[in-house]
């Protein structure tokens, strides 16, 4: 069995550190052994603050990775850890090109986004990888009646893989609600990865993700974000307290 991350804190909030995130997946992928994986970032920390129905969502994910600069900064500069930034896209670009690569009976579901965005995603990586089993796809806009046919859908399906694109706070919730439909699932909040895959929008130049700096980027294409990025700087502060006043990273 490959060797279980090891767990620090970020604010009370628990990050999982491994070298190979990738293959620590496809074992789970491979006996079906059910897993939430969530893309921790600033924001979503702060969020957990304020929401304890978030919090404990993240305290109960079998894999937390550090996908923003910030949470990496934060085990870097005040827990002398060497950590890398794990983006939650990259590693589900990563688990989808090791699976097509298996030819598969298992299946994958994507789920989120606007109208026609996640089949437009999937249509993305069935052509870049046609080995990939995709089962489906649903927009995350719906009404209440389509979400409950939705549901019927994945426990019909059972699909292995199930990527969830409705953002932060939303998609995390919506995991911890129905991963009950298939137990043996991974499930993958991916933000908007699904965008990116469809050719909507683009990720930041590789200089500002290597300068942590994407954050800026994605501020330039959706100006209306700029409230929830003020919670970068209270981060920060909060961040430095908690570390000078807490003796335990674990």
């Amino acid at each position: 069995m490959f060797p279980a991350p090891k767990v620090f804190s970020v604010l009370g909030i628990p990050v999982h550190v491994m070298n190979d995130y990738p293959t620590w997946l496809l074992e789970c992928w491979q006996h079906s052994r059910g897993t939430h994986v969530i893309t921790l970032n600033a924001e979503m920390t702060m969020q957990a603050q304020q929401n304890p129905a978030l919090a404990n969502i993240i305290q109960s994910a079998e894999l937390v990775i550090p996908d923003g600069a910030g949470v990496v900064l934060y085990l870097r500069w005040l827990l002398w850890q060497k950590i890398n930034r794990c983006p939650g896209i990259e590693l589900a670009e990563m688990l989808l090109c090791a699976i097509g690569q298996q030819q598969t009976d298992k299946t994958i579901f994507f789920y989120g986004g606007a109208p026609g965005v996640a089949a437009k995603a999937a249509e993305f990586w069935q052509q870049q990888n046609p080995g990939l089993n995709i089962a489906g796809n649903h927009s995350g806009y719906h009404t209440a009646e389509e979400e409950q046919q939705l549901q019927q859908t994945l426990a019909q399906l059972q699909p292995q893989l199930i990527l969830v694109g409705l953002g932060v706070p939303r998609q995390e919730l919506w995991i911890a609600q129905n991963r009950h439909l298939c137990p043996q699932a991974i499930w993958v909040g991916v933000g908007g990865s699904f965008d990116i895959w469809a050719g909507t929008k683009s990720r930041a130049p590789s200089w500002l993700g290597n300068n942590n700096l994407e954050w800026l980027y994605r501020l330039y294409q959706e100006p209306w974000r700029w409230r929830r990025m003020l919670a970068l700087p209270k981060f920060a502060v909060k961040a430095f307290i908690y570390r000078l006043t807490t003796k335990s990273a674990a």
